[in-house]
């Protein structure tokens, strides 16, 4: 039953009211909250079903990897598949590190990305600073050609890179590894589309207190661009471990070699697979970076959206 509530009229008497009905439709003949809420529950639902599929489609590749790795040959070349395996072996890990020195490929990766990565932050942050806030001839005609440079495949330059490390006698270094790819032309436009984002007023009263380009880089633009810093971290770092064709081409001895080239070394010369050693190697690969990947992630949102407006500087 609906109850009066008195309300007043444009003379200011009080008059009584019908409160609305919550089951009542209406002015277009609808139940409108109650439908809106079922309508909204239904795409909720559609869209944790799809996420769920999405999910299905990276995970399950994942799975089997870490499965396989695990399992027994009797329990790889089953039909139909088996998704547990029936016993956990680490015979495949120790026959990957017996056929290849993955200790020395792990040792070469780490110094390669590490240093590499390093280098490329340290390079997109000053590259950065210099084209948000440094004013310079032809500032805007370079910050295009670097621009440019994300339209070029990598492949294009191989055989530059290698003429030049070779006429450089870098060829099978750790030099001639790291030095062709310092230069990020994405981490150096991610990072000064993200201090063009940063506030005027912090920058004007640096000046006015006297602080010079450096210790304004140092103690206000990076402490405020701790996300996208983290973000070109995470990109360099990944680009660095899986890289593949270069260190393919500048390295000849296998003491050079790095994880994703020490995963040839598992396939046997005769052409048949052994699908449990070479998923282990595949791990070893992998895992570390699912680890970065884990800690980093939830700079990796903030890095990229942070960066998506300037404020025209």
């Amino acid at each position: 039953m609906a109850t009066s509530v008195p309300s007043r009229t444009a003379s200011g008497d009080l008059e009584p009211y019908a409160a609305q009905d919550p089951s009542a439709p209406g002015p277009a003949g609808r139940k409108g909250a109650p439908r809106r809420r079922r309508g909204s529950l239904t795409r909720n639902w559609w869209g944790y079903l799809l996420l769920i599929a999405v999910g299905l489609v990276f995970l399950i590749p994942l799975y089997m990897l870490l499965s396989t790795s695990f399992k027994a040959n009797n329990d790889i070349y089953t039909w139909p598949m088996k998704w547990l395996p029936r016993s956990l072996t680490f015979e495949n890990l120790r026959e990957a590190w017996r056929i290849a020195p993955f200790g020395a490929f792990i040792k070469n990766s780490l110094i390669v990305t590490v240093v590499g990565a390093v280098l490329k932050v340290v390079l997109a942050i000053f590259a950065a600073y210099a084209f948000a806030f440094l004013p310079f001839p032809g500032k805007k005609w370079l910050f295009v050609v670097m621009l440019g440079a994300l339209m070029v495949p990598g492949h294009v330059t191989l055989l530059v890179n290698y003429l030049t490390m070779g006429n450089l006698h870098l060829i099978n270094t750790y030099a001639g590894l790291i030095l062709p790819g310092v230069a990020s032309a994405f981490g150096t436009f991610l990072l000064r589309q993200h201090f063009m984002s940063l506030p005027d007023e912090v920058f004007e009263a640096a000046e006015v207190d006297g602080c010079g380009h450096l210790r304004r880089l140092v103690s206000f633009v990076l402490p405020m661009s701790v996300p996208a810093v983290a973000t070109v971290a995470l990109v360099a770092v990944i680009d660095e471990w899986n890289n593949f064709v270069w260190p393919l081409i500048i390295t000849n001895s296998v003491n050079m070699r790095t994880l994703p080239i020490g995963l040839m070394y598992l396939k046997s010369n005769d052409g048949v697979t052994n699908w449990g050693v070479l998923m282990s190697g595949t791990l070893i690969v992998v895992l570390p970076m699912l680890l970065v990947f884990l800690c980093a992630q939830r700079y990796i949102v903030t890095g990229l959206t942070g960066a998506a407006a300037g404020n025209g500087r």
